[in-house]
Protein backbone atom coordinates (compact mmCIF):
# COMPACT_ATOMS: atom_id res chain seq x y z
CA UNK A 1 0.00 0.00 0.00
CA UNK A 2 1.17 3.26 -0.95
CA UNK A 3 -0.09 6.94 -0.04
CA UNK A 4 0.28 10.78 -1.71
CA UNK A 5 2.00 13.10 -0.21
CA UNK A 6 2.29 16.73 -1.07
CA UNK A 7 4.87 19.17 0.14
CA UNK A 8 5.59 22.75 -0.27
CA UNK A 9 8.98 23.22 -0.73
CA UNK A 10 11.60 26.33 -0.83
CA UNK A 11 13.02 26.94 -4.24
CA UNK A 12 16.85 26.33 -2.58
CA UNK A 13 15.85 23.19 -1.17
CA UNK A 14 13.80 22.24 -4.44
CA UNK A 15 16.88 23.48 -6.46
CA UNK A 16 18.99 20.91 -4.47
CA UNK A 17 16.83 17.90 -4.92
CA UNK A 18 16.42 18.40 -8.54
CA UNK A 19 19.67 18.37 -8.78
CA UNK A 20 20.58 15.60 -6.92
CA UNK A 21 17.64 13.95 -8.98
CA UNK A 22 19.19 14.89 -12.27
CA UNK A 23 23.04 13.34 -11.16
CA UNK A 24 20.93 10.14 -10.35
CA UNK A 25 19.17 9.75 -13.27
CA UNK A 26 15.91 9.56 -11.71
CA UNK A 27 13.07 11.61 -11.34
CA UNK A 28 12.31 14.52 -8.39
CA UNK A 29 9.48 12.62 -6.84
CA UNK A 30 11.20 9.21 -7.19
CA UNK A 31 14.69 10.47 -5.66
CA UNK A 32 12.84 11.93 -2.62
CA UNK A 33 10.67 9.35 -1.94
CA UNK A 34 13.82 7.07 -1.85
CA UNK A 35 15.40 9.29 0.54
CA UNK A 36 12.30 9.29 2.78
CA UNK A 37 12.04 5.34 2.16
CA UNK A 38 16.02 4.99 3.06
CA UNK A 39 15.76 7.79 6.18
CA UNK A 40 13.32 5.71 7.70
CA UNK A 41 14.14 2.16 6.68
CA UNK A 42 11.91 0.11 4.19
CA UNK A 43 13.43 -2.71 2.91
CA UNK A 44 11.98 -2.84 -0.59
CA UNK A 45 13.84 0.47 -1.29
CA UNK A 46 17.34 -0.71 -0.47
CA UNK A 47 17.76 -2.30 -3.95
CA UNK A 48 16.93 0.40 -5.34
CA UNK A 49 18.43 2.84 -2.70
CA UNK A 50 21.63 1.33 -3.19
CA UNK A 51 21.18 1.38 -7.21
CA UNK A 52 20.70 5.04 -7.44
CA UNK A 53 23.79 5.65 -5.09
CA UNK A 54 25.57 3.72 -7.99
CA UNK A 55 24.25 6.16 -10.63
CA UNK A 56 25.30 9.07 -8.98
CA UNK A 57 29.12 8.08 -8.29
CA UNK A 58 29.11 6.97 -12.05
CA UNK A 59 27.85 10.49 -13.10
CA UNK A 60 30.34 12.22 -10.47
CA UNK A 61 33.01 9.82 -11.87
CA UNK A 62 32.11 10.54 -15.94
CA UNK A 63 31.87 14.68 -15.42
CA UNK A 64 36.03 13.64 -14.43
CA UNK A 65 36.62 12.60 -18.49
CA UNK A 66 38.59 15.04 -20.12
CA UNK A 67 39.47 17.46 -17.35
CA UNK A 68 42.80 17.22 -17.83
CA UNK A 69 44.44 18.59 -21.09
CA UNK A 70 48.30 18.12 -21.42
CA UNK A 71 47.96 20.98 -24.23
CA UNK A 72 49.63 18.17 -26.79
CA UNK A 73 48.10 15.64 -28.20
CA UNK A 74 49.09 11.78 -26.35
CA UNK A 75 49.07 8.08 -27.88
CA UNK A 76 50.34 4.55 -27.80
CA UNK A 77 53.14 5.35 -30.22
CA UNK A 78 55.82 3.45 -28.88
CA UNK A 79 58.92 5.83 -29.99
CA UNK A 80 57.27 9.17 -28.60
CA UNK A 81 56.38 6.76 -25.38
CA UNK A 82 60.48 5.65 -25.36
CA UNK A 83 61.63 9.14 -25.95
CA UNK A 84 59.85 11.18 -23.06
CA UNK A 85 61.12 8.33 -20.91
CA UNK A 86 64.71 8.33 -21.81
CA UNK A 87 64.07 12.41 -21.19
CA UNK A 88 62.58 11.56 -18.02
CA UNK A 89 65.65 8.67 -16.62
CA UNK A 90 67.98 11.32 -18.31
CA UNK A 91 66.57 14.34 -16.30
CA UNK A 92 66.46 11.59 -13.32
CA UNK A 93 70.42 10.86 -13.78
CA UNK A 94 71.53 14.87 -14.21
CA UNK A 95 69.78 15.78 -10.78
CA UNK A 96 71.30 12.71 -8.56
CA UNK A 97 74.72 13.37 -9.64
Amino acid sequence: MSQVLSLELSDEVYAVLQQQAEVAGVSLAEWVATSIERQYGSPRYEKSQTEIEKQAARQRFRSHAGAINLGYATGADNESIDADLAIAYNDTLEETN
